[in-house]
């Protein structure tokens, strides 16, 4: 049977998203920002048809393996409020878990830097998706089904926060008052994407900032204290448009590691440990820069 609610998703989020980024593009035109360019948007786009693409061929799949954890669920929960909104906290915290990992094992790194890799900050960066998410994003779901969500309705509340998560890709909105305090908002979301040192693999929510919060990677724009941000990587693509390379220049990286006279361990070490990590001490990981940044200061 057609899932009618992933057909609403599209009904609804679809207009939503041509609406608010043209209006973003003519604000931006108007003052004379230049946060869009074409090549760059039309890369965005080319990112997102992949991932479209991959998403439509493995949901089946998706749907017919977490089914069998679902089958021999622990509970249920009955109360059709309950159910959702115990839902979407499950679910944003799973995603936090699997952006985290994104960020500190350089295998998924290699798939996540693309949403990472545009030195331009707008709406539709949102869809600069990582491309080969969908292979195992589903297996983080499988404690989800386990308690007695079904598989349906957990792959609809990513869908839905997704839109969310899309539409704080935006420089035109500074604050949002209360909100700021538990939600992700644009604010929160232009410290992930920023290259600037002290922000790097901070604000990984989607939806509630409270995980960052609540384990240590929260970081606030003010913090910057008068700095400009900048976009992108800390060491921008050669060829940031190229269909091929903007997908997999990551790992070309590591292959050119794993070609190094090193042991098997450290070879192991060059694709599961923290982008940056070298044996030899000529590349550093965030978390080594960050300190050093730290002791410097102090």
């Amino acid at each position: 049977m057609e899932d009618y609610k992933q057909t609403l998703i599209l009904l609804v989020s679809t207009p939503i998203y041509i609406i608010l980024i043209g209006l973003e593009m003519i604000i931006s035109a108007v003052h004379n920002k230049h946060i869009y360019t074409k090549k760059d948007t039309l890369t965005n786009i080319y990112l997102t048809g992949l991932n479209l693409l991959l998403e439509i061929a493995i949901r089946s799949f998706a749907i017919f393996f977490l089914t069998l954890f679902f089958q021999v669920k622990i509970f249920s929960i009955n109360n059709p409020y309950l159910y959702w909104i115990v839902l979407l906290i499950l679910q944003d915290f799973t995603f936090y878990f699997i952006h985290r990992i994104d960020h500190t094992c350089r295998l998924f790194w290699a798939v996540h830097v693309t949403h990472h890799s545009s030195e331009k900050f707008n709406l539709t960066t949102g869809f600069r998706s990582s491309v080969f998410q969908p292979l195992y994003r589903f297996v983080y779901f499988i404690p989800i089904a386990l308690i007695g969500f079904k598989p349906l309705d957990i792959l609809f509340m990513y869908s839905v926060t997704q839109i969310y998560g899309i539409v704080v890709h935006t420089q035109y909105i500074h604050k949002l008052g209360f909100l700021e305090y538990f939600m992700v908002t644009p604010s929160h979301h232009r410290v992930h994407h920023a290259s600037n040192l002290i922000f790097l693999d901070k604000n990984m929510g989607m939806v509630f900032i409270i995980w960052d919060k609540l384990f240590g990677t929260f970081t606030s724009e003010d913090d910057l204290k008068g700095e400009h941000i900048r976009y992108g990587l800390t060491k921008n693509l050669e060829y940031p448009h190229h269909p091929v390379d903007v997908v997999f220049h990551e790992w070309k990286s590591i292959a050119d590691d794993l070609k190094k006279n090193v042991p098997l361990r450290t070879k192991l070490q060059y694709i599961f440990m923290p982008p940056g990590w070298s044996h030899d001490g000529s590349r550093k990981t965030t978390k080594q820069l960050q300190e050093e940044l730290y002791k410097t200061k102090n």
